[in-house]
């Protein structure tokens, strides 16, 4: 067992999962809290900081930042976890059927969370699509029915995913929606109008990217079974950074030639493959600082959020952005007033402080063994 004041985990887990996924839901909360807004603006905005900051955002079209990353991080830890979770499953004595059927309901009741909270977001009764939680429904659902099969099959289908994508993206031939890689014009947002009668209004993001960047589960999936054999420590990484730095340098080498843009709003094959390769290498590293060389006391609290990333995220989302963080902001707003402080220095405070006590919530569930599971 390891422990670190009061935190205890079985030697049986794979921390390095344990921890990408923490940071990957730490990064997402502290979205919520508006972190990161506060921190491009004045007096950081102009400075040599505001660009390190500004990769906490995504890019407008053509280009790629780190918080790019986060979504296909999120997808991907998805699809490592899978052969894990059916394996744990099967040990117990759970029938395939019994573990597909709850594959298939906890997909609905992602859908249903995702359109949940375009209409938290838009205040109103609204069917929109855009969420990572309606686009994770669907690739958890292409993933799970592909991992039965081998490595090989699951990889060449992930490929075919992402050339059809590119096909129907170059070949759709309606006039207005035939130009593959201009915001709003493109195969996806006629599919919008399809599905839901709109157009992305926050800036040209399309809920077909289901399609393509199923890939990241499905190669989470892999990754998984991967570590799950009985190869060495050193054998795994070794297969796992070299499917990372070949399809990293694959997708860059596609954006740099011009041959397709990098572009997360509409997932182009490039994106997907570049952003998978991140995903790889840093899942990669980790398993071997975490668990091959046992760097990884100082991992908790991350892992902590972690431990219940569907509850924060929706928490975040939900009660975080339409109260919890205004309610916050009055005690902090007013305290650092008789302070004279800046507005920067106020929402700064403030945002830091909502952060504090989300990850105190999530470590009061850890510590009372409340994890909400779907």
């Amino acid at each position: 067992m390891n422990s670190k004041k009061g935190f205890t985990f079985s030697n049986d887990r794979l921390l390095s999962l344990d921890f990408f996924r923490g940071m990957t839901m730490f990064l997402l909360v502290a979205e919520g809290t508006a972190l990161w807004s506060v921190l491009v603006k004045d007096p950081i905005a102009g400075t040599i900081l505001e660009p390190f900051f500004e990769q906490f955002h995504h890019h407008h079209w053509n280009g790629l930042r780190f918080w790019d990353l986060i979504q296909p991080f999120f997808m991907f830890i998805v699809g490592v976890a899978m052969p894990f979770s059916y394996a744990k499953r099967r040990k117990r004595g759970d029938p395939k059927s019994k573990i597909t059927k709850h594959i298939i309901q906890r997909c609905i009741l992602l859908l249903a969370f995702g359109v949940g909270l375009h209409c938290a977001y838009r205040r109103e009764l609204v069917w929109e699509l855009w969420n990572v939680l309606s686009q994770l429904s669907a690739t958890i659902l292409i993933a799970y029915f592909l991992m039965r099969y081998k490595w090989s099959t699951q990889i060449i289908v992930s490929i075919g995913l992402l050339i059809v994508t590119e096909m129907a993206y170059r070949l759709f031939p309606l006039e207005g929606y035939n130009q593959p890689f201009v915001k709003d014009h493109n195969f996806g947002s006629w599919m919008d109008m399809i599905l839901m009668g709109k157009i992305n209004p926050g800036g040209g993001w399309v809920a077909i990217n289901f399609i393509p960047t199923a890939a990241h589960t499905i190669w989470g999936v892999v990754a998984g079974q991967v570590l799950m054999s009985e190869k060495t420590g050193n054998q795994k990484i070794k297969r796992i950074t070299g499917a990372g730095i070949i399809i990293l340098l694959l997708g860059y080498l596609l954006d740099w030639t011009s041959v397709t843009p990098i572009v997360k709003r509409i997932s182009t094959s490039s994106f997907v493959l570049a952003s998978g390769g991140w995903a790889l290498l840093v899942l990669a590293f980790s398993y071997w600082f975490i668990d091959i060389k046992k760097i990884n006391r100082w991992i908790f609290p991350f892992v902590i959020v972690g431990m219940n990333p569907i509850f924060i995220y929706l928490f975040s989302n939900t009660i975080g952005g339409q109260w919890f963080n205004d309610f916050v902001a009055i005690f902090t707003d007013g305290i650092l007033t008789w302070f004279g402080a800046s507005e920067f220095v106020m929402n700064l405070f403030a945002a830091l402080t909502i952060l504090a006590l989300e990850w105190l919530l999530c470590y009061y569930l850890y510590r009372k063994r409340i994890f909400f599971k779907i």
